[in-house]
């Protein structure tokens, strides 16, 4: 990754230089992280004040009901944990008869984001969570001033969702959505992170907001149980990598997405791909190809990791399977090798590191936007709809169970060099998840872009079949290019910039320190000191 700054797409920003790094999709959620880093607190600390922050400031793309992922480098080794939910026990193929609900308490699994915040902060973090968990509660209790993108987004997600129960009491004071610049209050919210700290996150999955939960889903007929929530529980799980020259790409291992950017950058190493530029056609074509090809075998067999019993990640990644996989690569024309993308969603996804090496890649996600739209009252809880990930379909590795997890879009990334960290990033936005970590991933390693850069750069999403979504800001010769081979392309309005992803990416330096780029999507800001 080249250092110097070559301002190649429209930005409004600079890359951020610094010992200390925060970035994330808004700029008080990056503050309170760096509050944290600068009150002695490490990279892990400042990732559970960013994620918990977020739960506020950005309740359009996560909540205090998340689910969330996580991968780090403790200065040692590499974690990988997962901290996505499982399905209530009463759930079974015979509630869904007209398949998966998208909406309301029939596509709640157990949320695992406070698992994920108390597991970090047991293992790894320092201050403990009555710390680190103080500036949400502050922005909860007193407020904060919405930002732009995400009161936009909050219009919407009031159209579709403000029906559901809880979420107009909670979300739209005054009848409405808040405005950008207007100040919102979530004192339920700064109830229950009180409590969570308090108890160390018991109060959560065993105690007092366990039962309220419990009993407004048994209120409007969801199947969720104290007992559901109480046997909730994080895991390590470590990560699975793909390499691609001397660079290494980890992910967590299914029940997410992540799998699919391992395949098709192995599938890659196949291809002419590095012959050609970051915008050439021929690249772009080829990583379409690939992407397309990983995302079918990824809705095939991909789902809770117990289930997938005959297809595994070993088998997904087998380099004689990938090279036979890239073989159908025509680089003269598009193919349609079968499923696309599942529809979008709405995440966070935050990057942290200290000056001690220690480096953090984390991401929670209501799914949906503000998720299944219920919102249990008094405690500011809103609830993701991870249930729709589901299938019905009999004998899919991912059919619906009780006590099973759901495919899962959202996936944190991180890279290693030679067994040294290089760079914790990833992307919020459901299906270009994999798509855009693949993106940033070969932008920045194999053609030399700075974070900022890549960040900024045009992004392309395939949906299904041969169509292919294409932000505005592409090279119009591109554009026409790729149609010249086959894709169906559809260039989206900058209204829809949520499609396309928000990056967050810390890049370390070779002389220590680090490099973050934010993505412009957002409202979000990379900081340090």
């Amino acid at each position: 990754m080249q250092l110097r700054h070559d301002p190649v797409y429209p930005s409004r920003r600079s890359p951020v230089l610094a010992e200390n790094m925060v970035a994330t999709s808004q700029p008080l959620a990056t503050q309170a992280g760096l509050t944290i880093l600068q009150q002695g607190g490490n990279a892990v600390d400042a990732a559970i004040a960013t994620a918990a922050a977020l739960t506020i400031v950005e309740p359009t793309g996560n909540g205090l009901g998340s689910d969330a992922f996580c991968i780090l480098w403790d200065g040692k080794q590499l974690h990988g944990l997962n901290a996505s939910g499982r399905a209530p026990v009463a759930w079974s193929p015979e509630r869904f008869p007209n398949g998966m609900v998208q909406h309301g308490w029939d596509s709640v699994t157990v949320p695992g984001a406070v698992s994920a915040w108390v597991a970090l902060s047991e293992r790894f973090g320092k201050l403990g969570l009555a710390t680190v968990l103080a500036p949400a509660i502050r922005y909860a209790e007193e407020g904060f001033l919405v930002s732009p993108v995400i009161a936009a987004l909050w219009e919407k997600g009031a159209k579709t969702l403000g029906h559901q129960p809880g979420f107009a009491e909670t979300f739209m004071p005054g009848g409405r959505a808040p405005k950008a610049g207007e100040r919102f209050r979530n004192p339920g919210a700064a109830r229950t992170l009180r409590l969570i700290a308090e108890t160390k996150g018991r109060a959560f999955y065993e105690g007092e907001i366990a039962e309220e939960i419990a009993a407004f889903a048994k209120a409007h007929g969801g199947a969720m149980t104290v007992e559901d929530l109480a046997a909730h529980e994080a895991d390590w799980c470590g990560t699975i990598s793909q390499k691609f020259d001397d660079v290494e790409l980890h992910e967590i291992p299914p029940n997410g997405q992540g799998i699919a950017a391992l395949m098709a950058l192995g599938m890659l190493q196949h291809t002419s791909i590095r012959d050609h530029g970051p915008d050439d056609l021929t690249a772009v074509h080829l990583q379409l190809e690939a992407i397309k090809l990983a995302y079918s075998d990824m809705h095939a067999y991909v789902a809770d990791r117990r289930f997938m019993t005959e297809v595994d990640e070993t088998a997904l990644l087998d380099a004689d399977y990938l090279k036979s996989r890239a073989a159908l690569i025509d680089p003269t024309k598009a193919q349609d090798f079968g499923p696309g993308a599942p529809k979008q969603g709405g995440t966070v996804l935050m990057s942290t590191a200290d000056a001690s090496g220690m480096m953090v890649s984390f991401i929670q996600s209501n799914y949906a936007g503000f998720g299944s739209g219920v919102v249990v009252p008094g405690t500011g809880v809103s609830l993701q709809n991870r249930g729709f990930g589901f299938t019905t379909k009999e004998g899919h590795q991912n059919q619906v169970a009780g006590g099973k997890r759901p495919f899962h879009t959202i996936i944190p990334g991180f890279a290693m060099k030679n067994g040294a960290p290089l760079m914790a990033y990833g992307m919020m936005g459901g299906p270009i998840q994999a798509q855009g970590h693949l993106q940033l991933l070969l932008r920045t390693q194999l053609w030399g872009q700075d974070v900022q850069v890549a960040a900024d750069a045009p992004r392309w999403r395939m949906i299904s079949g041969l169509d292919v979504a294409c932000e505005p800001t592409m090279d119009a010769n591109l554009l026409a290019g790729l149609e010249g081979l086959g894709h169906k392309i559809t260039v989206e309005s900058p209204d829809n910039a949520f499609g396309f992803g928000g990056a967050q990416l810390i890049h370390r330096l070779e002389d220590g320190g680090y490099v973050a780029g934010s993505d412009p999507r957002k409202d979000g800001q990379a900081a340090g000191f």
